[in-house]
């Protein structure tokens, strides 16, 4: 008698699962990247534009709010396919009506947030379907889809307007983003909680709050919300190449193809870094060592290569980081978790927080004292948050252990 098919299995190695985020680093590129541009040449003023986008990528950081719908009534690959095929029927409308302000803001910010739950909805789908050793790998394809998804559509988007009529053109693009769909019907679905489907609301809630009072979920959260691995200088220092001298040919090729290839590095470099700490303290360390790498920059002169190898090396260390924080969301939602998208999506939440402040600080560093200002604050802080966060883990892992020797005793 052959073995009984493990239910939970796909049928497509982890690397193409990995693969179905590239829609929402699509849409992200398109977003922060694309849509700018676009404006920019309908001479929109920049503070303009600058607001638009802060509030369209604001539902990275207020998603996790209506999260929970998306464990409870239908399987996740049901929300996935939903939550995709509306953020690109907004994204397709926004881009259809660039000449009314207005309407563009409220489409892209109801465009991303459907987007983020996609994205959470797929994080919680790929967490049901992957074993523990798996989980690492898969943060990685996760992140380069993510990364190599934004940067191939922002390129494929600026060929697509200059050639097609605007029409044709946000039609396409909005088909386009749905392409990593077409790798779902080789992916094993579980089907929802039923158990969670037939609570009350209060009942319900009470399942959603529980999640808070894990251990596991409360450590990565605080994780997360501190600035010790967000890197969110990369942000700032793409604007600022006119501090090195750099030309716009020049900056336009670093922050694409140079920042896409430095964060793919990042992503290849953390399997074989992973098994070197824990993964919470490997976190912590590629903060610490990536602050260093900041706060020697400072020395270097302001002239083109100090620019790219500043844009490509935060980048390096970025992706890591990122890579390091998706493995520990996987291992914080683990296997069987009724509540995966809402425990995903919550972690995702915090990461985003961090990016957001930090780069705010990153500007008042800059204000101070220009590039090497932001340079300085943004190591110090990273450092510092990374040590306070180290001691914190040893002193809890230590109290853990001093709890557990007390049990035996009894």
């Amino acid at each position: 008698m052959s073995p009984a098919r493990n239910p939970h299995r796909s049928a497509v190695p982890v690397w193409v699962m990995g693969m179905t985020n590239a829609l929402f680093g699509m849409y992200g590129g398109i977003l922060v990247i694309s849509v700018p541009q676009l404006l920019s040449a309908r001479h929109v003023p920049e503070a303009t534009i600058a607001a638009m986008t802060a509030a369209a990528i604001s539902p990275g950081f207020w998603t996790f709010l209506v999260s929970p719908v998306l464990d409870v009534r239908f399987s996740r690959r049901w929300y996935a396919v939903v939550t995709a095929a509306v953020s690109a029927a907004l994204l397709s409308l926004a881009l259809l009506n660039l000449e009314h302000l207005a309407w563009v803001e409220g489409l892209l910010v109801a465009g991303f947030f459907f987007a983020n739950l996609y994205q959470s909805a797929l994080g919680g789908w790929l967490a049901s379907i992957t074993t523990a050793k798996e989980k690492n790998s898969l943060s990685v394809w996760v992140t380069i889809a993510n990364i190599s998804g934004g940067g191939a559509m922002a390129m494929v988007a600026g060929e697509l307007v200059q050639h097609l009529s605007p029409t044709v053109a946000a039609l396409s693009l909005g088909v386009v983003v749905l392409l990593p769909m077409a790798i779902f019907p080789w992916m094993q679905s579980p089907g929802p909680d039923r158990r969670l489907a037939s609570e009350s609301f209060p009942q319900f809630f009470g399942e959603v709050l529980g999640i808070l009072q894990r251990r596991d979920v409360l450590i990565a959260i605080v994780l997360f919300i501190a600035p010790a691995a967000t890197f969110s200088l990369v942000n700032l220092l793409a604007g600022l190449g006119s501090d090195f001298h750099a030309s716009t040919h020049f900056v336009g090729l670093v922050g694409g193809a140079g920042v896409l290839i430095g964060g793919i590095v990042g992503c290849f470099i953390f399997p074989f870094i992973d098994r070197l700490l824990p993964l919470r303290y490997l976190y912590l360390a590629i903060g610490m060592i990536g602050s260093m790498f900041t706060l020697a920059l400072i020395l270097l002169p302001h002239t083109p290569a100090a620019f790219a190898l500043a844009l490509i090396g935060e980048n390096v260390f970025q992706s890591a980081a990122i890579v390091a924080s998706t493995a520990i969301t996987f291992e914080t939602v683990g296997r069987g978790n009724p509540l995966a998208a809402t425990t995903y999506c919550l972690m995702i939440s915090a990461f985003n927080i961090a990016n957001t402040y930090m780069l705010i600080v990153d500007g008042w560093g800059y204000s101070l004292h220009g590039v090497a200002g932001s340079y300085a604050v943004d190591a110090s802080v990273s450092e510092v948050a990374s040590l306070l966060l180290a001691a914190l883990l040893v002193w809890l892992s230590r109290r853990s252990k001093a709890g557990a020797l007390a049990g035996d005793v009894l």
